[in-house]
């Protein structure tokens, strides 16, 4: 597996923790810090200090704890004032070491910490490795609402390890193999025959395919760096499974993997291409069949459907008070910008609820 250029960065497969370690002795750092929270603490961070023994006095580490509630203002601030008290100055480098939720706010932190220092992605879950970890997107939650506060801010590079993988539990790596699904329906149909042929239950998926996955991912951000229009693509399933993961976070005291949010967004926004842009019933039932059997069931009464919508009614990928689907024409091929109402979206909805109830 090749070394993949993106947008103004290299995402690293080969020796990773190798070429991690020669970046931090060449680019000269004042000091690093690596941001972790107690799973990629215990499981990945001793992994990655056994290369770093000859720099002991050079870095500190940044615990958080773990999960999507971390990801907002709060823990960010704490980040802010770790990074004061340890005396870091512009010429520092922070290592987002962990998930999408590391990433994410560890690039925000560091994308906005004396107006930005130089930070890496060393992405530890499957999720983070296949999505959050390309595209240059950093940010954090607010108001109950996904990733509204952020910056497009490039990372130095990205280090994808496979390793880190193996320490993951069966549900996270469902949570990102749900993205890598969706790549394969938007962008590339025999890479989504390939991913549905390896069946359930799920093992980890090999490197190759993560790669691929990667690839398909950035062959998108460089096109559209911004997300000024072909990049929306990537929303596929998004504008709907962000608002149940968001309704779940609130509700569920086991809430929704990211992934197991997104497939059931998948499901009706399937639904919505299938009434809307032309898929095929024949596909709709194959997209419907291999996800439902992938992802547990969840319940979505009807009387939860209009708190849901107000929840899409916010999604940062509107068009004014329209609300904005990325959907299939065919397995492999999508097209962004249809505007979707209110029935429409609580129709589809009440599609994967009947088949809970199938």
């Amino acid at each position: 597996m090749d070394t993949i250029e993106s947008i103004d960065y290299p995402v690293v497969f080969n020796e990773t923790l190798t070429q991690l370690v020669n970046f931090i002795e060449q680019g000269n750092y004042t000091r690093f810090f690596i941001l972790t929270d107690e799973h990629t603490g215990e499981h990945c961070l001793p992994l990655l200090q056994s290369r770093l023994e000859h720099l002991n006095d050079r870095y500190d580490v940044i615990e958080v704890s773990a999960g999507e509630e971390s990801k907002n203002i709060d823990f960010c601030s704490g980040i802010w004032k770790m990074l004061i008290d340890f005396s870091a100055d512009r010429h520092s480098l922070m290592i987002n070491l962990g998930g999408g939720v590391i990433g994410d706010m560890g690039g925000f932190a560091a994308s906005t910490y004396k107006r930005g220092i130089d930070f890496v992605q060393v992405p530890t879950t499957l999720l983070s490795q296949v999505d959050a970890s390309v595209g240059g997107k950093t940010g954090i939650d607010f108001d109950n609402l996904k990733n509204i506060i952020g910056t497009f801010t490039s990372p130095k590079a990205v280090f994808i390890e496979h390793a880190f993988l193996e320490t993951l539990p069966s549900r996270q790596i469902l949570s990102g193999y749900a993205e890598m699904l969706k790549h394969g329906l938007i962008q590339d149909a025999a890479y989504w025959n390939e991913l549905k042929s390896l069946g359930a239950p799920l093992q980890l998926p090999p490197a190759e395919l993560v790669y691929q996955s990667v690839a398909i991912k950035n062959k998108v951000v460089v096109a559209d760096p911004f997300e000024k229009g072909f990049r929306k693509c990537l929303n596929f399933g998004h504008t709907i499974g962000h608002a149940v993961e968001t309704y779940s976070l609130q509700n569920d005291d086991d809430h929704l993997t990211h992934g197991e949010a997104v497939a059931i967004g998948m499901i009706c926004e399937a639904w919505l291409s299938h009434k809307k842009a032309g898929l095929s019933l024949d596909e709709l039932n194959e997209i419907t069949e291999v996800l439902n059997n992938l992802y547990p069931k969840y319940q979505l009464e009807d009387s939860c459907h209009s708190v849901l919508h107000g929840l899409m009614k916010k999604d940062k990928k509107n068009q004014g008070d329209e609300i904005n689907c990325t959907l299939l024409h065919r397995i492999g091929e999508c097209s962004i910008d249809h505007i979707c109402s209110e029935e429409e979206l609580c129709e589809s909805l009440s599609y994967y609820t009947n088949l809970q109830l199938a």
